[in-house]
């Protein structure tokens, strides 16, 4: 047992008032003590003393009200020796600047917890599919859902069996053209093509255009070639692959899709977007806030009308007659008044230079081709390929070593038809294009019969 002085208090209460800039009673000046003892002894922060009991006024203490508790033990405290004293009274309590795990465990939970909030929050704004009714009609994500909407409806009133045809621009026939030519009808064509989309927007279509892969008797893919030749871009760094697609993501597809792109950057991109699909949208939801009356009003236009527009549209009838091309030194002599996009069309897909082939477009269509001809492994449903016509003045095959040719390995698959790859050079004539790439009026209303008379071939001839 031992006694404290009331000055000791009152110099205990000092000192600890100094130190942590405010006033404490006698009770929290002879804690700072005993924790600053502690901490001279080289006891941890934790095992700091708690006084059970305060002292009387008198000054005097009970045995049991002297009892400090120190991990759960109780203790007497021996009288403080002067070492302890000059310690106390010199140096303020010091704070293990380390921070606790219970810090760090509650700013990671707190992490987390907003990650999750704000995946739960996009997720009810981006994935519940309403906001994929209101994009932009006009805008990439909202031509490639206007094109998926009106193929969805299509599976509902056609009686016929249907055959979907996939592409980009260049493959472009008229169904108004089809249904003028007599005769009866034994297949429902339908085109299912964006402008500049490539085999793995396709995919991500027509896991939800046909979830049970038995809709349609037969998919049909528009190549430029059946050999694969390189260009100076990479197919797996198409960054307009995430704006077709965005709205047909889930999460699960997010690292698996960031991962189909070769460049870093693209690849934090795509992953980012497919996590948070608010970042892609941004600027479309912009646009709709700014005036959302207008943007509603061009949305319901576009879902009345957009059957009609495609069925009655005709493309120019403007060609390419007196194109002429010498490749042996890929100098091209231009039509009189052509354009700046026949021009560019021209040298940029026929009259350009050969590129090293690395076998970047082979595997790209090995991945993505492969994964649509095995979501129809085992189905009724055929998959087809037919060449384009190659251009108004074809490229000639010698101007490039080609590796391989992916389209026909893919062919020697169960369920998957390889067209006769010179069904269509009787287009190839300057007259039928428009420009270095796209056929003309005239050259689309002969391939829509063309192209409706192979297909019924190939499908017949390789029955069910």
């Amino acid at each position: 047992m031992f006694f404290y002085r009331r000055s000791e208090v009152r110099e205990a209460e000092v000192d600890s008032s100094r130190a942590v800039r405010g006033r404490f009673s006698t009770r929290g000046g002879l804690l700072t003590r005993l924790a600053a003892l502690a901490n001279a002894r080289g006891r941890p922060i934790e095992n700091r003393p708690q006084v059970e009991n305060l002292p009387h006024k008198g000054g005097r203490r009970s045995p049991r009200r002297n009892a400090v508790q120190y991990n759960g033990r109780s203790r007497r405290p021996s009288p403080p020796r002067d070492s302890d004293s000059i310690s106390m009274a010199s140096q303020p309590p010091q704070l293990d600047p380390a921070p606790r795990p219970r810090y760090a465990r509650r700013l990671l939970v707190a992490c987390l917890a907003a990650c999750v909030g704000a995946i739960a929050l996009d997720s009810l704004l981006f994935r519940t599919g309403f906001y994929a009714t209101i994009l932009e009609p006009d805008s990439s994500t909202g031509l490639f859902e206007m094109v998926l909407r009106r193929e969805l409806a299509a599976q509902e009133y056609t009686g016929r069996p249907m055959v979907a045809t996939f592409g980009n621009s260049r493959f472009a026939w008229s169904p108004k053209a089809i249904d003028h030519r007599p005769g009866a009808r034994k297949y429902a064509l339908r085109s299912a093509g964006v402008a500049g989309s490539d085999a793995r927007a396709w995919y991500y279509m027509i896991r939800d255009l046909d979830p049970t892969a038995r809709r349609y008797r037969a998919l049909v893919f528009g190549v430029d070639d059946y050999d694969d030749e390189d260009r100076y871009y990479n197919p797996n760094d198409d960054v307009r692959a995430l704006h077709y697609v965005i709205c047909r993501l889930r999460l699960l597809d997010a690292f698996e899709f960031a991962r189909s792109f070769d460049s870093r950057e693209l690849q934090i991109a795509a992953l980012r977007g497919g996590l948070l699909k608010g970042i892609v949208f941004q600027n479309d939801l912009q646009a709709f806030l700014a005036n959302p009356r207008k943007r509603l009003a061009y949305v319901r236009q576009c879902d009345r009308d957009w059957n009609t527009w495609v069925y009655d549209f005709e493309e120019t009838t403007d060609s390419m007659a007196g194109l002429e091309i010498d490749w042996s030194t890929l100098k091209v002599t231009f039509p009189p008044g052509a354009n700046a996009d026949q021009r560019s069309t021209v040298t940029g897909f026929l009259a350009h230079e050969p590129e090293p082939q690395i076998g970047r477009l082979a595997a790209f269509q090995r991945t993505w081709y492969g994964r649509i001809i095995d979501r129809y492994r085992g189905s009724p449903t055929k998959i087809v390929f037919l060449r384009l016509a190659r251009g108004p003045v074809p490229r000639p095959g010698n101007l490039t070593h080609k590796l391989s040719s992916s389209i026909r390995e893919l062919a020697r698959r169960p369920n998957v038809i390889l067209v006769d790859e010179h069904a269509f050079d009787s287009l190839e004539r300057p007259e039928l294009f428009r420009d270095g790439m796209h056929l003309n009026r005239e050259g689309i209303r002969r391939f829509s019969y063309m192209l409706e008379d192979e297909i019924a071939r190939v499908l017949d001839g390789a029955g069910r």
